[in-house]
């Protein structure tokens, strides 16, 4: 059992600490020995045609702002080209786009899921770099500057932007930022050594020829595709002055959806490129096993991590005094966690509850 107990842990650490703490060290070798050159043509004034690409459903109240928001980049309009895949949308999506119908392409498709949404509007693209973008968020003027000046290296596939999280209301603003600076901390090494492990959905770009037709079902189209162009040799980078904008989930409810989503994602990639976990085939093998495999089985690492200490701490194991006391101070330090981490998640849903609550006592005296 002690094994068990100390196994967990040092799994749960190299995925959180272990890894990152390499990924540093490896990063700054790297850095030092890179010649690559840091060609910008993009930015001084030698620019591909782009084709932005928008998977949407019922988002015609958002849709007007997201076409104006683009229509204003710093990119000119005669190598612009803006697509928008309505997914079975209910709305009126063709009334609230009809103002921009000469200078984008809206394709009203059935409902059959974003994924061939997105292959439909990718299959409509004319230009070689495909840019894909969401209806809630916006870029920077500059943002699409910056992600196709990375194609002059020719080795690049796709190229990821930078999220931004805006406070809001948000009740895990704070938290979901955290979240956030460490992902792209983790995503800026892994383009030093290599590749990054997918894009950020909000704002990324790929060579159009790059592009793989994706299944109907695919949930983490922004994970499967960057990792298909990384199985043909080539590399996904992070480009941090790429910007779009976005707020925070609203509550941990919504987060929680979120995650869930993307441990579900995840096995289902892990289902259906079986290639990435060999090592020899997947370029970043390493990067993907300790940032993606590692994280889908941290909660039952985290499990028998718990498991162990109780059994160990109160259990008749045949320990010394001091062995045992550890694991029972270990034990109550996670159930004490797990604890405040309940708590916590009650507050927030009363919090949620309370406003309602109060408008409805304001309307009885009212």
């Amino acid at each position: 059992m002690e094994i068990v107990f100390w196994s967990s842990l040092a799994f749960v650490f190299y995925v959180y600490a272990g890894y990152p703490m390499l990924l540093d060290v490896w990063a700054r070798a790297a850095a030092r020995r890179s010649r690559r050159p840091e060609r910008r043509s993009a930015l001084a004034g030698s620019l591909p045609g782009i084709s932005i690409v928008i998977a949407a459903r019922d988002e015609a109240r958002r849709l007007p702002a997201r076409i104006d928001n683009l229509l204003a980049l710093d990119y000119p309009d005669h190598l612009l080209e803006i697509i928008v895949a309505s997914d079975g949308s209910t709305d009126d999506v063709e009334e609230a786009l009809a103002p921009y119908a000469s200078r984008i392409t809206l394709l009203m498709l059935p409902a059959a899921g974003k994924a061939n949404a997105l292959n439909a509007a990718v299959a409509r693209a004319t230009h070689p770099i495909v840019v894909f973008a969401d209806a809630r968020q916006r870029f920077a003027p500059d943002a699409v500057r910056h992600l196709v000046a990375r194609f002059d290296d020719a080795t690049v596939g796709a190229v990821s932007g930078e999220l931004i999280i805006e406070s809001s209301s948000s009740t895990i603003g704070d938290g979901v930022g955290a979240y956030w600076r460490y992902e792209k901390w983790l995503r800026r090494r892994e383009a030093i050594v290599g590749s990054t492990l997918g894009v950020t959905g909000a704002i990324y770009a790929m060579r159009r020829w790059l592009w793989q037709p994706l299944p109907a079902d695919t949930i983490l189209d922004d994970v499967l595709g960057p990792m298909r162009a990384v199985l043909r040799g080539y590399r996904v980078v992070f480009e941090p002055c790429a910007r779009a904008f976005d707020t925070a989930a609203k509550d941990a409810a919504t987060e929680r959806r979120r995650k869930v989503r993307t441990l579900a994602g995840n096995f289902q990639i892990l289902a259906r490129e079986l290639r990435l976990l060999v090592p020899f085939v997947n370029p970043v093998w390493l990067q993907f096993v300790s940032h993606k495999v590692g994280r889908l089985f941290v909660p039952y690492a985290l499990v028998a991590l718990l498991v162990a200490s109780a059994v160990l701490g109160v259990g008749r194991w045949a320990l010394g005094v001091e062995r045992r006391l550890f694991y029972a101070l270990a034990f109550l330090a996670q159930a004490a966690f797990y604890a405040l981490a309940a708590y916590g998640a009650l507050l927030e849903r009363r919090d949620r509850e309370v406003p309602a609550s109060a408008h409805e006592v304001i309307g009885d005296t009212a």
